[in-house]
C-alpha cells in the first residue's frame, strides 16, 4: 500500500504539464461560458451596479445614477426596467464585453497549439481581474448593507462581493498560464535563431572572394601548394 501512495505522489510531483494543460482549459471555459451569457438580458442586469459605480466604465451608460429602481432579480421579466435597461445602453454594453470575454477565452485556449496567441490570452485573462477586483472597491454593493444586523460593511462581502473575490484565483492561474506560455515561446525563439558559430562561419566565408573557376579563393591557393 505503501508503495502505491509513493507512487502516486511521484506522479503528482511530475504532474504541473497536466496542471498547467487543464488550468489553461479551465481559464477558457470561463471566459467562454460567462463571456457568452452577456448576451442574455438577465446577466447584463447582473452586472449593472458593478458597471454604474465604476468611474471608467459608467460612461458607457446613459443613466448609472438611476439604476437601482430598475434592478430585477435573476429570472424576473418587468418590461418597464427592460425597457429603462435596454434605453440605458445595459445590454449594448453587456454585448460588447461578451465579445471581449469570448475572444480572450478562444486565445487562452488556442495556446494549446500556438503559444504566441496562447501568450496574448493569458496576458489579457490575468489584466482581466485588475479590473473585476477593483469592484470591491468601487461598488457599494459588493458589501453587506447595513439594515440591522450587526454584520455589515467591510469585511462582510455580500453575494456579489464574494462573486467578485473569487476572481484572485482566476488571477494567479493566468499567471501561471502566462508565464508557461511564455517559456515555451522563449524556447521556440532560442531554438529557430541560428548560433553564433554558424553566423560568424556564414558570414566569413560570404566575404572571401570567387575565381573564374567558382573556387573561393582559399580554395584556390590551397590548389597551388
Amino acid at each position: 500500500m505503501l508503495g502505491y501512495f509513493r507512487l502516486l505522489l511521484t506522479w503528482l510531483a511530475h504532474s504541473d504539464r497536466v496542471g498547467i494543460t487543464a488550468m489553461r482549459i479551465a481559464i477558457a471555459v470561463v471566459f467562454l461560458w460567462i463571456g457568452a451569457l452577456k448576451f442574455a438580458p438577465y446577466e447584463a442586469d447582473s452586472i449593472t451596479p458593478f458597471v454604474a459605480n465604476s468611474p471608467v466604465m459608467s460612461s458607457f451608460y446613459k443613466h448609472p445614477t438611476d439604476y437601482k429602481a430598475h434592478l430585477t432579480r435573476e429570472g424576473e421579466l418587468n418590461p418597464a426596467d427592460r425597457a429603462w435597461q435596454a434605453a440605458n445602453d445595459t445590454y449594448a454594453f453587456s454585448n460588447g464585453l461578451g465579445t471581449v470575454e469570448v475572444a480572450i477565452g478562444l486565445l487562452t485556449l488556442v495556446g494549446l497549439v500556438s503559444r504566441r496567441w496562447g501568450l496574448l490570452g493569458a496576458t489579457l485573462a490575468l489584466l482581466t481581474p485588475f479590473v473585476t477586483l477593483s469592484f470591491l472597491v468601487t461598488t457599494p454593493d459588493a458589501w453587506v448593507p447595513a439594515l440591522g444586523d450587526a454584520q455589515h460593511g467591510f469585511p462582510y462581502l455580500s453575494g456579489a462581493g464574494r462573486l467578485v473575490l473569487k476572481d484572485v484565483l482566476l488571477m494567479a492561474g493566468a499567471w501561471l498560464v502566462m508565464a508557461d506560455s511564455a517559456r515555451a515561446f522563449l524556447a521556440t525563439w532560442v531554438s529557430s535563431a541560428p548560433s553564433r558559430g554558424r553566423t560568424d562561419w556564414s558570414l566569413q566565408g560570404a566575404a572571401m572572394p570567387i575565381n573564374a573557376e567558382g573556387r573561393r579563393h582559399d580554395q584556390a591557393l590551397q590548389g597551388h601548394h
